[in-house]
């Protein structure tokens, strides 16, 4: 069983921001090819269509030039152990930025391209340690950057799921950072040592109260994939239907997360 994490976990800012800027690019490509059928398109995700959630996609960067532009908080407030639990209360805010943006901006391929070519140039050259503001706090950038592939990761799978056989691709060290990020956030909501909870081939994490099991097979394990995961972990997918399709696996009296998920919606 792997040792409890006593330190956040590090994540190297080069590899992150490549990640970031790699899967925008995929999405802002994939989103250029659509129909204005495939636009009017529902996702899961209320009574978005396909246009708001493309326009919310546009966020993820747009967020990160708002950021750098602004005045720099005094210290970093925000950090990746505290902000996926705040995200739910932005959910009305985001959605009225959202429609606006749809309203002002029907070129939503120019509304992609300024974000990516400004930090394209800009970013390799700010240190990952600079705090900027963000809707909860000073954040550090490099951490605020993590926050990026949970977004990106997260919407492009709802944008995979409203629009067939579109298949945009996951980066993989953006799909990596994303379920590490909500693993560990699972291992803060419930710590303990009772369970381990694995999601191969990135994340091993110790979580749930309860006796801790240091050597031999764990009695208590539970292990999936990385998209299951993150659906559920967002909201997007039930424990019961992913277990009762195999695609959660898991062992043990103490291995029934339902009651711990979603972790952010």
């Amino acid at each position: 069983m792997p040792p409890a994490r006593k330190r956040p976990r590090a994540y190297d800012p080069t590899k992150i921001r490549t990640a970031v800027l790699t899967q925008y690019a995929a999405v802002r490509q994939a989103v250029a090819s659509l129909t204005d059928e495939q636009f009017a398109r529902p996702t899961r995700l209320g009574d978005w269509t396909v246009r708001e959630l493309a326009a919310h996609l546009t966020m993820a960067l747009a967020a990160v030039v708002r950021a750098l532009d602004a005045p720099a908080p005094a210290k970093a407030e925000v950090t990746l152990q505290n902000w996926a639990f705040q995200t739910s209360a932005a959910a009305d805010q985001v959605d009225d930025d959202v429609r606006g943006i749809v309203a002002a901006h029907p070129d939503l391929d120019a509304l992609f391209a300024r974000p990516l070519d400004r930090l394209t140039a800009e970013l390799p050259g700010i240190p990952a340690t600079r705090v900027v503001p963000m809707r909860f706090g000073g954040m550090a950038l490099g951490d605020f950057m993590v926050t990026r592939t949970v977004e990106l990761i997260v919407h492009t799978d709802d944008l995979n799921a409203a629009v067939p056989g579109l298949d945009v691709p996951y980066d993989r060290q953006a799909l990596a950072a994303c379920t590490r990020l909500l693993a560990d956030t699972l291992a803060l909501k419930a710590p303990g040592g009772a369970v381990e909870f694995r999601v191969p081939p990135y994340a091993v994490v110790q979580c749930v109260e309860g006796p801790r099991h240091t050597r031999g097979t764990p009695p208590n394990v539970v292990e999936t994939d990385p998209l299951t995961w993150i659906r559920l972990a967002t909201g997007r997918a039930t424990w019961a239907a992913e277990r009762d399709a195999a695609r959660v696996l898991a062992s043990g009296e103490r291995a029934d997360l339902a009651a711990l998920l979603p972790l952010m919606s």
